[in-house]
């Protein structure tokens, strides 16, 4: 193992101890705004786990996450269990969807894959919208428990950080390696003999199954559940923009978009909550075109630039 390699890890550790005293210093608004920051930390670094290396764009990130914010709510709402089952129920359920969907749809690519990531989320949230509508009467779930945003605080830095440890672990493993591969040219993955197929599943169903685990946590923040709110597609476009900012070439560069991001999306919704959608249009293409490879790629790039000068 590379020194570097636990220096990147130690460092990741004591960011996560430093990270746990933010409540005790922030209330109110600011709370607010670090539960939201790092549920979206947790959910960009899952997504980045799978788009990373292997550059398949996945919208599929609201599809589970909503999966995992309903099943909280229907298990809670209509057979009043306590909030752990479903903590420990959805995320699994997804795991389960999210390899079905990955047998049946990784061979799709660029486009393709994009598109139908997309139309799965719209599928499931209006599924469970006619559902609701036709034969359960009511539209809406409660969800009502004790906990307060500092205690979903912890919670998604717990989550963030096993997130992080896997993948500082998959990177150093050979399905990791396996995805690097994939990433740069599949055809020449399948032509040395590496099964493309069983490792993009495998990081495809994980991405699922913490997608749905932050939907559960996060559950008892809204307290009234709707299929629109849980199933945004809005979400999967934000995680996709924030892990792209930071740089999702690196684990650690979606926590570089998404702090910002989360500061200036909240701005946005609060000056110009009409123009939202515009702003989030706008900043896609200013990223696409100007950092293709995120802040954290730009800085590589000029430090590489700079040790070329000097040599």
């Amino acid at each position: 193992m590379k020194p570097s390699g636990w220096l990147e890890l130690l460092i990741a550790a004591a960011l996560v101890v430093l990270a746990a005293f933010v409540p005790m210093f922030a209330n109110g608004y600011w709370l607010s705004i670090a539960v939201t920051g790092m549920m979206y930390i947790a959910l960009s670094t899952s997504w980045a786990l799978f788009s990373g290396p292997t550059h398949y764009i996945s919208l599929a990130t609201g599809a589970f996450f909503g999966v995992g914010g309903y099943m909280v709510g229907t298990m809670m709402s209509d057979y009043q269990l306590s909030f752990w089952v479903p903590l420990i129920v959805a995320p699994l359920v997804a795991a389960a969807l999210a390899l079905l969907i990955g047998i049946a749809t990784l061979r799709l690519s660029g486009v393709y894959f994009v598109i139908f990531t997309l139309g799965l989320a719209e599928m499931i949230r209006n599924l469970i919208s006619w559902i609701q509508n036709n034969f359960l009467g009511s539209r809406g779930l409660y969800v009502l428990t004790d906990f307060r945003d500092h205690h979903l605080y912890w919670m998604l830095l717990g989550v963030a950080g096993v997130i992080y440890l896997l993948g500082w672990i998959v990177n150093r493993s050979r399905i990791g390696f396996a995805l690097r591969i994939i990433g740069n040219d599949e055809t020449v993955a399948r032509h040395v003999g590496i099964n493309t197929a069983t490792a993009k599943v495998i990081m495809f169903t994980t991405t699922g199954f913490f997608a749905a685990l932050v939907g559960a946590i996060i559950a008892p923040r809204w307290s009234y559940i709707e299929p629109n709110q849980v199933f945004s597609p809005q979400l999967s476009f934000l995680v996709v923009i924030m892990a792209l900012l930071g740089g999702a070439g690196r684990l650690w560069g979606p926590l570089v978009g998404v702090i910002p991001f989360t500061i200036i999306w909240e701005w946005v919704g609060v000056q110009f909550p009409n123009q939202s959608t515009l702003f989030l249009g706008l900043a896609f293409l200013l990223i696409v075109y100007v950092l293709p490879n995120g802040v954290v790629g730009r800085i590589e790039q000029l430090r590489d630039r700079i040790g070329e000068g000097r040599s």
